[in-house]
């Protein structure tokens, strides 16, 4: 199985910049096993399980909790039975049919 979770999260009690905030998220995604992908918009994550996913935005949340009164979050899931590695597989799935060379 091969859960891909899109995600944000950032207090909306702080200052116009978050990035303090989504940072610590960031840290903690980077030093899990799982393969990530940082975008303007957000954080794509991909586990084996809907559980691990879950689980992780749990962890991110309790990350903020301490001294963040207001949290946002948004999440999409994608969850497919039988495959991984879709986090890059889909995007060069894409690059090879119209035959677009990474930047």
């Amino acid at each position: 199985m091969s859960v891909l979770l899109e995600f944000a999260m950032f207090p909306t009690d702080k200052s116009e910049s978050v990035s303090p905030y989504v940072s610590r998220i960031l840290a903690h995604i980077d030093a899990s096993p799982y393969q990530y992908m940082l975008t303007a918009m957000g954080t794509i994550v991909e586990t084996a399980t809907i559980d691990e996913a879950l689980a992780l935005v749990k962890e991110c949340y309790q990350l903020l909790e301490p001294d963040c009164n207001r949290v946002y979050s948004t999440l999409t899931f994608d969850i497919r039975q039988g495959h991984s590695g879709r986090l890059e597989g889909k995007v060069k799935s894409i690059d090879d049919k119209i035959q677009r060379k990474r930047k």
